[in-house]
């Protein structure tokens, strides 16, 4: 298990960022609670896939939590790729577990890369698993949580964005400490792009742009741009250098009677969702999801290992013709 905090301990946040989620009040957690969906498509137009990002309230180790999903599935030059978050959070931002999973498909290549980090005790736990092709790389770093103050993972930050957007104002200094790809302690930043007019559908709205860069140690600096509606809705996402960008097509749904009379109905048409890519793309991501919901769980409660090992024993000691009725006078008993 490798140590990499002594390398990386003259990185801090800045106090402004310490300060800004010093701020942070319940309601505007409460504000964040909402689902959006934007369409990805290439420079030339052309429809790729699905990007998603879901904050719901939930209970970690029986305690109130947020569970943050995001997810980007869709096909680039023809070759299958996406990307997955799944992560709880505490009211104060503070990652409490995180999965992270990207992979990119060739039909004679495979490059799969999969993050968890667990906030243990005084320590915040990285497992990263790296598979390409045959060859599997297996890597484990253990940080304290004294070097951690101001840390903002990938579940966070987008939580703070909504939050930023709904403040319409992002301060100065904005210094957080992040994880690059690599693992490495580094830090990101958030500053505004201002406001500028950006069509969705057939409305032209003002939004609210916000640029965030996370450092590499190894690498060059990844830049996000991201535009907001006044609520915290995407409008926008886009990774500075790529040809791809993430966009909103439809408003998102309001709750108002006049909205609710001009909803359009559309008519239901069978779909085999084996063939369509972004119902395939949802349910791979939804497995993903429930893996690593399943697996929390787990890990929260070992005396189910010791419990499922009881009960197997002793089925195998009865050998009883009925296993389900066995198992319901178990249960009884």
């Amino acid at each position: 298990m490798e140590d990499p905090a002594e390398e990386d301990a003259g990185l801090k946040a800045s106090r402004e960022a310490l300060a800004f989620l010093a701020s942070i009040e319940w309601k505007e957690l409460q504000d964040c609670l909402f689902a959006d969906t934007l369409v990805t498509v290439s420079d030339t137009g052309r429809e790729l896939g699905e990007f998603s990002i879901t904050v719901q309230k939930a209970n970690y180790d029986s305690q109130p939590c947020f569970h943050v999903h995001a997810s980007s599935h869709g096909s680039i030059d023809d070759i299958p790729c996406g990307t997955s978050i799944t992560a709880y959070i505490s009211k104060n931002l503070e990652t409490l577990e995180q999965n992270h999973h990207e992979y990119v498909k060739l039909q004679d290549y495979r490059l799969d890369r999969k993050s968890q980090m667990v906030r243990r005790g005084e320590q915040l736990l990285v497992n990263k698993v790296v598979t390409e092709r045959e060859d599997v790389k297996r890597q484990i770093l253990t940080f304290p949580l004294t070097s951690l103050e101001g840390f903002v993972s990938e579940a966070s930050n987008l939580v703070i964005l909504r939050i930023l957007a709904q403040r319409k104002k992002i301060p100065e200094n904005m210094v957080f400490l992040s994880l690059d790809n690599e693992m490495h302690i580094s830090v990101s930043t958030y500053q505004g792009l201002g406001l500028k007019k950006q069509m969705v559908g057939q409305e032209s709205l003002e939004v609210l742009g916000i640029e965030r860069t996370v450092e590499a140690i190894e690498d060059v600096p990844t830049k996000w741009h991201c535009h907001f509606l006044s609520d915290g809705h995407l409008v926008s996402r886009v990774q500075v250098g790529s040809p791809v960008t993430m966009r909103l097509v439809q408003l998102p749904a309001q709750m108002g009677e006049d909205d609710k009379a001009d909803k359009v109905v559309f008519e239901k048409k069978p779909l085999v969702w084996e063939e369509d890519m972004q119902l395939c793309s949802k349910f791979l991501d939804r497995k993903e999801e429930l893996k690593a919901d399943h697996a929390s769980y787990v890990r929260q409660h070992p005396e189910l290992k010791a419990l499922l090992a009881d009960f197997l024993q002793f089925l195998l000691l009865r050998k009883p013709d009925d296993v389900f009725l066995f198992a319901a006078d178990c249960v009884i008993w």
